[in-house]
């Protein structure tokens, strides 16, 4: 097992990954001295592969065990979800020292940590991501939202957990869809950060694909260091932080006009990744050998790199309420290099109008 640590203060917590550690979880809440009740928050079909061994493992621990459970889906990322989770924690009986913990992909976690931040204004938080998208992003830095009709996340919080349990055995059941789409993720660490992980992606495609375990165990601890160190420098995303965006501009509007049923996150991710790519070479500030490079690597893991028959121009009214719109002004991350970003705000509409023409196959 590989162990790092999110350094943020009082606020600072421990990442551990690895290979069938599921088990262990009731022992590694005992190790932070929470209150006695938990109440794990997941879905029926992760409930159904995992819920039995993480409710034994925490009972077993000496906790009081209950299990909410939500829809599948980013439509479940709602108020009316969060209202029948607050009725649940309410009939738990949850006090200040209880601890909420997310069993599940990104919606699961996103809402699980948005009851925690607000139920009696904050209560212990754990994470046990179970999608490789969640694992290596959504799990760690302490964003936790609902979303809004008008668009993701738009109700929410920044609240860190009190640790984070990634284990790559959980991965195996996952749907091929899933696995995939959670890879957008994992190259765009090493887009915006690491060229040597970009080209360690490019290499081992097989191995990751298969979830060799030394492969995915080294992929998740570097995914997670990248973003640990991008959050202990910029918590609250003043700056630096929204650099984690790369490609979810644009992925983001994707998903908001197609009333999140048609892309999965990681492949509004994927096309957005596209997306800035061409952008960042337009205003010629990246070259198209890099351009190819992202778009080949986001093909070969089996990601979109194109959509069909949506308006352009409903697109661009999405990105203007996207919250990273500052003063008026889209705010884009986009690559000088692989391995180097930088965020611009001034990117012309015609520009953008363009670049999505060209991305509508």
């Amino acid at each position: 097992m590989e162990q790092l640590r999110v350094d943020l203060g009082e606020r600072s917590y421990d990442i551990k990954v690895g290979y069938d550690i599921l088990s262990k979880v009731g022992e590694y809440l005992k190790e932070l001295n929470l209150g006695s009740k938990v109440l794990i928050i997941t879905n029926e079909l992760v409930d159904s592969l995992y819920g039995r061994e993480v409710e034994q493992a925490v009972e077993e621990a000496g906790f009081e065990v209950n299990i909410a459970k939500i829809g599948d889906g980013e439509k479940y990322k709602s108020l009316d979800t969060a209202r029948e989770l607050y009725d649940q924690a309410v009939e738990a009986n949850l006090d200040r020292s209880s601890t909420i913990v997310a069993l599940g992909g990104g919606v699961v976690g996103d809402i699980a940590g948005f009851i925690a931040s607000t139920y009696m204004r904050g209560v212990n938080f754990v994470q046990i991501p179970t999608t490789v998208l969640s694992q290596v992003d959504s799990s760690v830095g302490g964003k936790v939202a609902v979303n809004h009709p008008q668009g993701k996340n738009l109700i929410g919080a920044f609240y860190q957990p009190k640790l984070v349990v990634a284990d790559i055995k959980v991965l195996k059941t996952l749907e091929e869809r899933q696995l995939k789409a959670g890879l957008a993720e994992v190259i765009k660490y090493g887009v915006i950060w690491d060229e040597e992980f970009f080209n360690f992606l490019a290499n081992n495609r097989n191995k990751i694909l298969g979830l060799d375990t030394n492969t995915m165990e080294y992929l998740l601890k570097r995914c997670c260091e990248i973003k640990a160190e991008v959050v202990a420098r910029d918590e609250r995303e003043l700056g630096l932080r929204a650099i984690l965006n790369y490609g979810h501009t644009i992925g983001h509007a994707l998903e908001a006009v197609t009333d999140y049923q048609r892309f999965v996150h990681g492949e509004g991710v994927a096309i957005g990744m596209v997306a800035a790519a061409k952008l960042a070479n337009k205003i010629g500030i990246l070259n198209g050998t890099d351009v190819e490079k992202q778009e080949e690597l986001i093909k070969e893991f089996g990601l979109p790199v194109s959509f069909e028959g949506l308006n352009i121009e409903s697109i661009m009214k999405a990105l203007a309420k996207d919250k990273k719109v500052k003063d008026g002004m889209v705010r884009f991350i986009l690559a000088e290099e692989i391995g180097q970003v930088v965020i611009k705000s001034d990117l012309p509409h015609n520009i953008i109008r363009e670049v999505l023409e060209e991305l509508r196959g």
